[in-house]
């Protein structure tokens, strides 16, 4: 054989190898964006990253924490007093007068589909009281976040200040504890919004200038959309399909439109939501006492490639039964947990409730304060 047909079959068998490697899921999403992450909403699940833990500027999708502060505050049906510090925030604008008097709620909806900066800094003086106030509100509420990577020094996300930095990851995260709100779901995936002008006689009409919910995406949910010089593009949206919902984060993408499309299809092509446990009784208890007496009140699931579905398994933890209750017949509420592995590490505990003879299952609200009160010291860092 010559050496010509010894490289040709060499390139070959090289070919094959490289072509049946098993590949990351990563692999198959190519994005524009220097800094990126897809996340599953629910669980938290990373499903792609790239470079998403380096600190960037990120421009106005700033807003959406500035947006969860001014909703978490219960004041939406206040109405602000404009200041002229407010009308003359330069960049993206609703265009305030000095001195009129709108809404809470329509400068949040204005903020997050128009992305007014004079709307972000009437915000911040209503509900912190300054700027410097609502400053330090926007860093406190992150640290409970967990958002580790991430320091705020305004409103809006302009570049004034070196000290305004956060994470795609860090992003991410703030979207996920955002869409648990219901007020910030709805204004986040709004097309389009009318508020009153108190000094014309028609409405202010404010369409959302994120395309991949008004006509790029059909299962875009929601997010919010930043530019600045420095930080350049800036992106976070939401999307649903199925029972699957995801979060993408993209800063300094040229491409950021199509960056998160082929993020969206990735997770939705390649992942699950398995159910991992059911609600109701647990039937795998040994402890005669325990037996048909003990449940889980939530079902969990968790996103997983096909490939992973049996890498899951589940840790019961039963204090173990004192006298008195074996003479009573009765126990505590929550008498256990269940501790989900995925992949040989602890992804999920879940309280194993107790249920007394005579007695049906415990309320959604006794459910939720028993949760809390099992966890206690479970989830330190948040």
């Amino acid at each position: 054989m010559n050496m010509k047909w010894k490289l040709m079959i060499f390139f070959l068998i090289s070919s094959l190898l490289l072509t049946n490697l098993p590949q990351k899921v990563e692999a198959s999403v190519s994005v524009s964006a220097r800094n990126a992450i897809l996340m599953e909403q629910e669980t938290g699940r990373v499903l792609f990253e790239k470079a998403a833990h380096e600190k960037r500027r990120i421009a106005s999708i700033t807003k959406i924490m500035t947006a969860i502060l001014a909703i978490e505050s219960g004041r939406l049906d206040e109405m602000v007093k404009v200041s002229n510090e407010a009308v003359v925030t330069e960049g993206s604008s609703l265009y305030l007068k000095p001195n009129e008097k709108i809404k809470l709620e329509d400068l949040v909806y204005g903020l997050m589909l128009r992305s007014g900066n004079d709307a972000a800094v009437a915000i911040a003086e209503h509900v912190g009281g300054s700027l410097e106030g609502f400053v330090f509100l926007m860093n406190q509420k992150a640290e409970e976040i967990g958002m580790v990577n991430t320091h705020f020094n305004n409103p809006h996300g302009l570049d004034d200040s070196d000290n305004h930095y956060s994470t795609a990851y860090d992003m991410a995260l703030l979207t996920k504890y955002a869409m648990e709100n219901e007020t910030f779901r709805e204004i986040s995936g709004t097309d389009e919004y009318r508020a009153p002008n108190p000094s014309e006689k028609w409405d202010r009409v404010w369409r959302n200038k994120n395309r991949l919910l008004t006509d790029l995406y059909d299962y875009c949910t929601g997010g919010k959309t930043g530019y600045t010089k420095l930080a350049k593009r800036t992106l976070v949206s939401t999307a649903q399909k199925g029972d699957m919902n995801l979060i993408a984060v993209t800063l300094n993408a040229p491409d950021d439109w199509n960056d998160h499309i082929n993020m969206f299809e990735m997770g939705f092509r390649k992942y699950d939501m398995v159910q991992v446990v059911d609600d109701g009784m647990l039937s795998k208890v040994k402890d005669k006492f325990y037996k048909k007496r003990v449940f889980l009140a939530h079902e969990y699931s968790f996103p997983v490639t096909e490939r992973e579905k049996e890498q899951f398994h589940i840790e019961l933890v039963l204090e173990k039964p004192k006298d008195e209750w074996k003479e009573t017949g009765t126990a505590p509420a929550v008498v256990g947990k269940a501790i989900i592995y995925f992949s040989d590490k602890p992804i999920k505990e879940l309280p194993i409730y107790f249920e007394q003879e005579g007695e049906q299952k415990p309320s959604m609200f006794e459910r939720i304060k028993n949760l809390f009160t099992a966890m206690t010291g479970v989830r330190t860092n948040g």
